[in-house]
């Protein structure tokens, strides 16, 4: 190798290096991939949260739904449950899955923030979390009426991502019904 080269080898390797670099904090965090679009909703059977009763897929399953992955510990899920309150006020299917939370603290939350969950999952040990593939909450998955994921938000859900991007998927799956 001339002598030359060698000296702009480390130049050459730092720019590729900053490139490749540059290349992966372009991608947007929001836009993480997820192996579940356009397969079956996981199958779980877990409890509701604050009830007796038993949760499992067919359960929450058969009509277009939002799949709201919260926690009392989250700061963001704070931030955009009176969306979320506004959207089910307007008709649109919300689940909960209250992600490794304590019972009492999401009861109380849901009491003094108000219920936009037509049920809550209690995932005490993250196991649908994990199923689905949560990094963390807030998390949304917009799932069809035959329970197949069709989309998933990672973070808030405000008025912009509703009317940008869940929006205009929840209504085509419903075969343009709501507006």
């Amino acid at each position: 190798m001339p002598a030359r080269l060698k000296l702009f080898l480390p130049l050459i390797l730092f720019g590729v290096l900053a490139l490749f670099l540059m290349r992966g904090l372009s991608l947007d965090p929001k836009e993480l991939p997820s192996a579940l679009i356009d397969k079956p909703f996981p199958a779980f059977t877990l409890p509701a949260l604050g009830s007796d009763e038993t949760l499992d897929r067919q359960a929450v399953t058969g009509e277009v739904a939002l799949f709201n992955v919260w926690a009392t510990w989250c700061v963001s899920c704070r931030v955009e449950h009176p969306y979320l309150t506004e959207l089910a006020q307007q008709g649109v299917a919300i689940y909960g899955i209250n992600y490794k939370d304590e019972d009492a603290a999401a009861l109380r939350w849901l009491q003094q923030l108000g219920d936009p969950y037509i049920a809550n999952i209690a995932d005490r040990e993250g196991t649908l979390g994990l199923d689905l593939g949560v990094y963390g909450a807030p998390e949304t998955y917009l799932v069809d009426a035959e329970g197949v994921v069709r989309y998933r938000h990672v973070g808030v859900v405000d008025e912009r991502v509703w009317t940008t991007v869940l929006q205009p998927i929840y209504v085509q799956l419903q075969g343009g019904e709501r507006g």
